[in-house]
């Protein structure tokens, strides 16, 4: 059997997952693995078949993404020609983790796409909030990645179809101590607003991890540094608690960790805000952004905030082998 896992590449929380979904697939199939996006740090330890540009979006510095510059980038003659040529249907079966090209190939030739992503949870009509989504919102989760059958990941599974998160090997294999500080990503901001804004919490050392640097440098309490997966694990992992984005992965990893947690969702950002939900739900405190009226908040949650526990087992060959036993042809499952 010949799989190809589409991966998107804007963040980190797609190639993350993609770290442990990609081994479980290879233990049933030959797999080839494409990216598309140009935003992610973290680089894939297997081979890439196809690398590509495909729709990205990009952050701003105030704390969302910046649509305008999101569009001007897209090149969307290119895009719908590299769609036209990607040969999605010498594969046996397509795995979609929220990447469009895959996905609108596969879509104009009238072929299978299995989404198995965060996003096809925070949709599915079960997940808290996801009949809130109106417009352009709506929009973008429903048509940037069509599928043809969906299977998610959320912070708790809200049906027979979503699944718990997968969590990282090297996030399970941590040792969890408290060495005081607080680990911060943010990368919807860029470095003097996040300074400005915590350094009002002197009592606080502040371990920020920024998309907008690339050397390490200190400012009063607060640590600037770049993107380092093994380091800000780590930093995680020591830390008092997590302060971030209401993305799916980094919240995910805080709680599993058993650190408290606050998230930011960014501004245009309609997956976080749904994610805010869902952790507001689990009893996360979660802020509109870290203008001065919500300093009391950040405020009660370093020093009153407690962990929300939760059970993410590791079931990931599990989940793999489920959604290939359904979906894969007959045949092609015989023949591997």
């Amino acid at each position: 059997m010949k799989i190809l896992y589409a991966v998107q590449g804007t963040g980190n929380g797609h190639l993350s997952r993609a770290l442990e979904v990609v081994p479980c697939l290879q233990q049933i199939a030959q797999v080839d693995i494409l990216v598309s996006g140009t935003q992610g740090d973290l680089k894939l330890p297997f081979p890439v078949t196809y690398s590509l540009k495909g729709l990205s979006f990009i952050f701003g510095k105030s704390g969302g993404i910046d649509l305008w510059k999101t569009l001007s980038k897209a090149k969307l003659g290119a895009l719908g020609r590299t769609i036209n040529q990607l040969p999605v249907e010498q594969y046996d079966l397509v795995i979609n983790d929220f990447e469009p090209v895959s996905a609108w190939a596969c879509h104009l030739k009238n072929l299978p796409c299995i989404a198995l992503s965060h996003q096809a949870a925070v949709i599915s009509g079960k997940a808290p909030g996801s009949d809130q989504v109106e417009g352009l919102g709506r929009f973008i989760l429903n048509h940037y990645a069509p599928a043809t059958e969906k299977y998610g990941f959320h912070f708790q599974a809200y049906d027979d179809r979503t699944f718990t998160p997968v969590i990282r090997r090297a996030v399970r294999e941590q040792e969890v101590i408290n060495r005081g500080h607080y680990t911060v990503y943010l990368p919807a901001y860029d470095d003097a607003r996040l300074i400005r804004r915590l350094s009002v919490f002197r009592d606080v050392q502040w371990d920020v991890f920024s998309k907008h640097n690339r050397k390490l440098h200190e400012v009063g309490n607060i640590r600037v540094q770049p993107i380092d997966a093994d380091k800000f694990i780590g930093s995680m992992a020591s830390s008092a608690g997590v302060l971030c984005g209401a993305g799916f992965e980094t919240p995910a990893e805080a709680l599993y960790l058993g650190k408290k947690l606050m998230v930011i969702p960014m501004k245009n950002q309609y997956e976080q805000f749904l994610n805010g939900l869902a952790l507001a739900d689990m009893g996360v405190p979660v802020i509109k952004s870290l203008k001065a009226k919500h300093q009391q908040k950040v405020f009660d949650w370093i020093y009153s905030g407690i962990n929300v526990p939760v059970d993410y087992p590791d079931r990931t060959q599990e989940i793999v082998n489920l959604v290939a036993s359904r979906h894969a042809p007959m045949a092609a499952t015989a023949d591997s």
